[in-house]
């Protein structure tokens, strides 16, 4: 860029230094301020000035990064023991690093990181393999106790227990591997999260040793999306109905019958590419429950889901007997805090399977992510009156919604931005901003 166009950021540096007491809410207020006044004499390409406005809300300023515990996998890694260290550390997921010589490595020696894994697609991937062989020992009823371990099963069938972590990627279940660094951007983040359709996640890395310190989920860029409310700028996007915008998922939806049997809905989770099946009720089509990837470790701490041939899915949803029900008011004021830790496994503030999150179209985008921010979802059902599944709608689909485009002058800076330079009178002409103060 021209020097001419340079932009002066000290001040809005200086705003996002303001003390504790200073509201997120009137730092980016400010920032919009500052950003403006700053354009008022300038045209700078839509892209850049984008760019430019979102680098200045840093990553550091999201609570809670640092709240869940980093396990890395190695891609030697034998499955059933990267399944139990997992389960055991009570964490979701992993980076998954590759073994390399300290002495030989050439570049960065984060590159050893060669993609992220979930707990649940190893598990839904290792029943699936397992699944003839379960038959044969343990028989169509279960066995004479009605348990049957998860790590018992891979032990017996050692051709899926021992596979390798690394030889998973040919299942595609390995996800991205796209880091960051505390001093990064939340451009940087909302780039990643809307541009790569199978990232959940962005890890972020310690700068100095490039080993990993925690994550960013897209919950936690929800929760700091949500600060600006009341803000003109976000309010223009985020109070329009559910019906006015057009989302990935919504004529879609996976689901199962809750009379149909666990197995069944379990295949169909894995095969899902979004993680999650709704559960309805095969008389009137009524959704009664879900099951997420979040809920596959239930596999691994009841013994007797496994043994039980016979369960479905309408039963499966009602066996979270020892989660209780969170305290609304506490979950509201705990915040983005909660949400940068939701890689936990037992997480008693997400919702039970029988109690999912639904809205209907008629309903706010604000609205939706608060009920996801509160309820630390991923997701929540788009239903009819009859509350009969009509689709889904994904944090992914929210977080485009005020994403950034390409960085190409001859794109609009799109809902985020165009928004904040209506508030001053700006406009962008030709893929140019234009203030005529």
């Amino acid at each position: 860029m021209q020097q001419s166009k340079m932009m002066d950021f000290k001040k809005l540096e200086d705003v996002m230094k303001q003390p504790e007491g200073f509201s997120l809410v009137d730092k980016k207020e400010n920032l919009v301020s500052n950003f403006m006044a700053d354009q008022k004499h300038h045209q700078i390409d839509s892209g850049s000035a984008l760019q430019m406005f979102l680098d200045h809300i840093p990553i550091s300023s999201i609570p809670g990064i640092k709240s869940s515990p980093v396990v890395e996998l190695k891609i030697e890694d034998r499955v059933k023991d990267a399944i139990h260290l997992l389960y055991e550390k009570n964490v979701s997921g992993a980076p998954i690093a590759d073994v390399v010589d300290p002495d030989t490595i050439i570049g960065r020696f984060s590159d050893q990181y060669v993609g992220y894994i979930d707990l649940a697609g190893m598990v839904l991937w290792a029943l699936e393999e397992c699944e003839k062989a379960y038959m044969q020992t343990r028989g169509t009823d279960g066995d004479e106790n009605g348990k049957s371990s998860m790590f018992t099963m891979l032990e017996d069938n050692p051709q899926i227990g021992q596979t390798k972590v690394g030889e998973l990627a040919k299942s595609y279940l390995w996800d991205p591997f796209f880091p960051v660094h505390l001093d990064d951007t939340l451009f940087h983040v909302l780039l990643l999260l809307s541009n790569h359709h199978r990232l959940q996640v962005v890890p972020v890395i310690e700068r100095s040793n490039f080993q990993g310190i925690g994550f960013v989920t897209q919950n936690a860029v929800i929760q700091l999306l949500l600060q600006s409310s009341g803000l003109e700028w976000f309010d223009s996007i985020a109070d329009k109905a559910l019906s006015e915008f057009r989302f990935g998922n919504e004529e879609r939806v996976d689901l199962v019958y809750g009379d149909r049997s666990l197995a069944e809905a379990l295949h169909i989770l894995r095969e899902s590419r979004i993680g999650v099946v709704a559960v309805v009720n095969r008389e009137n089509k009524k959704v009664i429950g879900c099951i997420r990837n979040s809920d596959v470790y239930l596999l691994l701490e009841n013994n007797e889901i496994l043994g039980d041939r016979k369960l479905t899915a309408g039963e499966f949803i009602h066996t979270e007997t020892a989660k209780e029900n969170s305290d609304g008011t506490f979950e509201r004021d705990l915040g983005a805090l909660f949400a940068a830790g939701a890689l936990q496994l037992r997480n008693n503030f997400l919702t039970k399977m029988d109690s999912p999150v639904t809205t209907k179209k008629s309903n706010t985008l604000k609205q939706a992510m608060k009920d996801l921010a509160e309820t630390k979802g991923c997701f929540c059902f788009l239903v009819n009156d009859a509350q009969q599944p009509a689709g889904l709608l994904t944090l992914r689909d929210v977080i485009i919604q005020f994403a950034p485009p390409c960085i190409d002058s001859n794109i609009h800076g799109g809902g985020f931005f165009e928004s904040a330079l209506e508030q001053t009178g700006c406009q962008v002409k030709n893929g140019t901003v234009i203030c005529d103060h």
